[in-house]
């Protein structure tokens, strides 16, 4: 792969007229238009880890890629202006913006998140694999159950990105090719997602990201008549290790404000990415400053460990950058930084194992959030497998006009379902959840 060929302002759906209102390049403009885009807005009522805020504010999916997508922006800022001292001729090329299309990417990568976390993930795909949807397996075509027994949020956003959804334009959000390449952190049908279940488009965007992929120059793995594989665009493994340092350095942070851990292993986890004579300066730092609080001390820490991180998976991406652009690279940047900083990472996804994601406050609202995700994809998918009965058309008639729930192909209304499901917002799923059961009346 070349960086001149991978890195492309073509637009999908609107590839053979390319319109310039203002001054903004192409991929600022795809910033812009996540931004102020719905999806994007309703991140912030979707659960990231922690339950919505009560009195002490956590991340939700909203802050989360807000903060994927700034240090997307450094790691690709750093990454550019070490490559054009290697290669000069990239100098005065579109390569001078990977740092705004990573950014842009970081913005992108959560969007087809459902409600509750990974609970909400794991709903849609058990109702399929042990739940009542299993008797619609004959039903289906292989490539759709595939699809939907590992339902994945990260082809969701994907779909979400270049599907045509009813009285929406061709391409979608009309991206460009190199900001929907650089989303994609599985680029493969789900027919060989294998044992980790991940994948990175449904078989009805997989037109779209071939397409894509050839334009690019992205490598194909797959031989003619196997599933679709390619191997991934190079600015995944920056906005995969933006993901990485956000979600678990960030998820340390709130625990220590949910009071989950003590200052005092706050500090041992975060001073951890440092030697002796670092660690002994960033204590002179807080000192010299005056600061005394001890959440502005985890607030200082967690800066400095950030910052430590991003350099090392700039030097990372900048040494393997061959092997990056000829598809042998096969693992995340965050799993090839230096040995103290890549252990003191481990040590943080160990604690994260056994102190936050097994704490009583996150499996209350993963098994609640797993209830109510499991209600919705049974009533709602018996409504699109039995629309002629009478419950079936009134639950219909909550559907936006965009999901084409009409439709007379069974496939489709399905993948209206998993469309309205995972675009709902947590509150908006237990609002359709207490009225399904009853439980809400507008007259009580």
């Amino acid at each position: 792969m070349n960086w001149l060929q991978l890195i492309s302002n073509k637009r999908l759906g609107q590839e053979r007229r390319h319109e310039r209102h203002d001054d903004r390049s192409e991929f600022k403009r795809d910033s812009d238009r996540l931004i102020y885009s719905a999806p994007f807005r309703r991140l912030q009522n979707k659960t990231q880890v922690f339950p919505l805020p009560g009195s002490i504010f956590v991340h939700n999916r909203l802050t989360h890629s807000l903060e994927v997508s700034s240090l997307g922006k450094s790691l690709g800022d750093d990454v550019a202006r070490e490559l054009m001292t290697r290669h000069p001729e990239l100098r005065g090329t579109l390569f001078e913006e990977i740092g705004t299309i990573v950014q842009t990417a970081g913005l992108a990568h959560d969007l087809g998140n459902p409600p509750f976390g990974h609970s909400g993930e794991k709903a849609i795909q058990a109702f399929f694999t042990e739940g009542e949807g299993m008797g619609l397996r004959e039903r289906v075509s292989d490539r759709l159950w595939d699809d939907l027994t590992h339902f994945e949020g990260n082809a969701n956003a994907f779909r979400i990105l270049t599907h045509r959804f009813n009285g929406r334009r061709e391409g979608g959000f009309v991206m460009t090719y190199t900001t929907l390449a650089s989303i994609v952190k599985y680029p493969f049908a789900s027919s060989v997602a294998g044992s980790h279940g991940k994948f990175g488009f449904f078989s009805s965007e997989e037109t779209y990201y071939r397409k894509i992929a050839d334009e690019l120059g992205i490598i194909c793995t797959s031989a003619p008549g196997e599933a679709l594989s390619y191997v991934r665009h190079p600015l995944v493994f920056l906005m995969e290790a933006a993901d990485d340092i956000c979600y678990e350095i960030m998820d340390i942070e709130d625990a220590h404000k949910l009071k989950l851990l003590t200052f005092a292993e706050t500090e041992e986890l975060l001073l951890g990415f440092f030697d002796d004579e670092d660690r002994a300066a960033i204590r002179r730092r807080v000192e010299a400053d005056g600061v005394t609080d001890v959440n502005e001390k985890v607030v200082y820490l967690r800066a400095c460990v950030v910052g430590k991180l991003e350099s090392e998976c700039v030097r990372v991406f900048v040494d393997h950058e061959a092997e990056i652009l000829v598809g042998q690279f096969r693992q995340s940047l965050i799993s090839a930084i230096s040995p103290r900083q890549r252990d003191a990472y481990k040590r943080c996804t160990k604690v994260s194992r056994e102190k936050i994601y097994q704490s009583r406050v996150v499996l209350d609202v993963e098994l609640s959030g797993y209830k109510i995700m499991e209600t919705l994809m049974r009533d709602l998918v018996s409504a699109a497998v039995s629309p002629e009965k009478f419950h079936s058309q009134q639950l219909i008639k909550r559907f936006s006009s965009q999901y084409d729930i009409q439709s007379d192909n069974i496939e489709t209304r399905l993948m209206a379902v998993i469309d309205y499901i995972s675009g709902m917002t947590d509150i908006y799923a237990l609002d359709i959840y207490q009225k399904i059961n009853g439980i809400s009346l507008p007259i009580i």
